[in-house]
């Protein structure tokens, strides 16, 4: 308990860093800290107040909190994503039914598309102005975050190179496909929003008993610090909690 007063203690007369930052040129103003000494502070810190059981305690639920927010951010840069090839595909399909060859319809629908949907249709747009293989350099292109949109675009390219249907209708019928995928997945992530609350609020249950025991006088924080029984149910008690926070993800995030 003494080395957690003395460490808020330390944050709270923790030195102002910008009028260093000013006298600094003005290309290195900005003081980085790399994140290894971020990850031996954090160690030290916890080894400190919690023994070996925090230790390993808080690298179970810092690992698969990590996790769990590295796959939330690269489920929305996947919604994204999505949704800017789908706008792109709806230019590329004006262009097209307005008269526009497929390679230049292609290259100006990329120009109003952002990253990393207007390298597929960059790309598509370098190959047909060539009379190249879209559906092959679309299926080499290896984009890891749209890449099952990707190779959807590639059979459409397909069907429309091999039996003739118009380009711009199997475009069309891709573009709604992909609207209607990411609309799911919206309504999935937003109707989920209800379960995420209450799932995040039952994780905090038990930091909220350990705090109340404490302002009751009956001293948890010594049962689970102090003794060796205390540290294996620390132990336990977090990789529980990380379980249960990690399956909550997994039912509860919709994917496009």
């Amino acid at each position: 308990m003494l080395t957690l007063l003395l460490l808020a203690a330390a944050l709270l007369v923790w030195p102002q860093l910008t009028p260093l930052r000013r006298l600094r040129p003005a290309g290195k103003r900005e003081i980085v800290v790399p994140q290894w000494l971020w990850l031996i502070a954090a160690v030290t810190v916890t080894y400190l107040a919690a023994g070996v059981g925090g230790l390993i305690a808080g690298a179970l639920l810092g690992v698969v909190i990590r996790r769990i927010i590295k796959q939330g951010k690269r489920n929305r840069a996947l919604r994204a994503a999505t949704e800017a090839l789908s706008d792109g595909l709806s230019g590329v399909v004006d262009e097209l039914r307005a008269g526009a060859h497929p390679a230049t319809a292609a290259e100006s629908a990329a120009r109003d598309t952002p990253a990393p949907a207007d390298e597929v249709l960059k790309a598509a747009a370098a190959t047909a102005r060539f009379g190249g293989d879209v559906e092959r350099t679309l299926r080499e292109l290896r984009q890891p975050l749209i890449g099952t949109a990707v190779d959807q675009l590639a059979r459409a390219w397909h069907v429309s190179a091999k039996h003739g249907v118009a380009l711009a209708d199997v475009l069309d019928a891709t573009r709604r496909d992909l609207d209607q995928r990411a609309a799911f997945g919206r309504q999935v992530h937003a109707r989920m929003a209800g379960p995420r609350a209450s799932a995040a609020v039952l994780a905090g249950l038990p930091v909220f008993g350990v705090l109340l025991g404490e302002l009751s006088g009956a001293r948890p924080l010594h049962t689970l610090v102090a003794t060796a029984a205390g540290q294996v149910l620390l132990v336990l008690g977090a990789g529980f909690l990380a379980v249960g926070l990690w399956w909550t993800k997994r039912i509860t995030e919709g994917k496009p």
